[in-house]
């Protein structure tokens, strides 16, 4: 294998665990609050939440290039900074990133909602705050489907192609993913390089999934 063909894998697995590592940070408190909240509007917020789940990737690809392109308010500002969003590394970022989420939330938001409601009760009888709750009652007993989420984000980052690719662009050494890097040599009729590319991101997804397994094994003996 050449060392150029290593270099999309790289970026690959680069963009997967920034996006997941995202996910984590913003996706988690989102996942608790739907898991916990009373508010009557959470089923809409889910419902928004998981609408990347069913767009065609090139329809959500054309929504972030509006939202975050030169002519938007946001592309703007980012163009005053110096970091521009749209045909960037930041930018597939952000495809991967909102492409995949939803996985997270969802599978966070049902270990949450498992965790037994007594422990909670008992942890606020002694006067625990929330957040004191978040952190030591409902994370140790939900990190289980906490982590598959984060595994099943993880996967559905590392195959993205239609949106990535919408706002990304594929640029060689910045944003050309194994996806795209398999997309542009079947292009090129290079079937060699295709199928070198394709039996990586195979062996790499078996290995995502086989970890997958796992964690739901051990999320279903702690539910017995």
């Amino acid at each position: 294998m050449m060392i150029s063909e290593l270099m999309p894998l790289y970026l690959s697995l680069r963009l997967a665990l920034t996006a997941t590592l995202f996910g984590l940070l913003v996706g988690l408190p989102i996942a608790w609050f739907l898991g916990h909240t009373q508010w009557k509007g959470r089923e809409v917020l889910d419902s928004l939440i998981s609408i990347p789940m069913v767009l065609p990737p090139t329809v959500l690809g054309y929504y972030l290039l509006v939202i975050l392109g030169r002519n938007s308010w946001i592309g703007k500002l980012a163009e005053r900074l110096g970091t521009p969003l749209v045909f960037t590394a930041r930018g597939a970022i952000i495809a991967a990133t909102v492409v995949s989420i939803p996985f997270f939330i969802k599978t966070a938001r049902s270990a949450i909602e498992g965790v037994p409601s007594n422990l909670l009760d008992a942890a606020r009888v002694l006067g625990r705050t929330e957040l004191n709750i978040f952190f030591n009652v409902v994370i140790p007993n939900a990190w289980k489907g906490i982590a598959a989420g984060l595994v099943l984000m993880f996967a559905r980052a590392l195959g993205d192609f239609g949106t990535t690719l919408m706002v990304s662009g594929g640029i060689p050494g910045e944003t050309l993913t194994m996806p795209i890097a398999i997309y542009n040599a079947m292009l090129a009729g290079d079937q060699a390089t295709a199928n070198r590319l394709a039996m990586i991101m195979v062996g790499t997804a078996l290995l995502v999934l086989v970890l997958i397994n796992v964690l739901n094994r051990q999320v279903g003996r702690r539910g017995k």
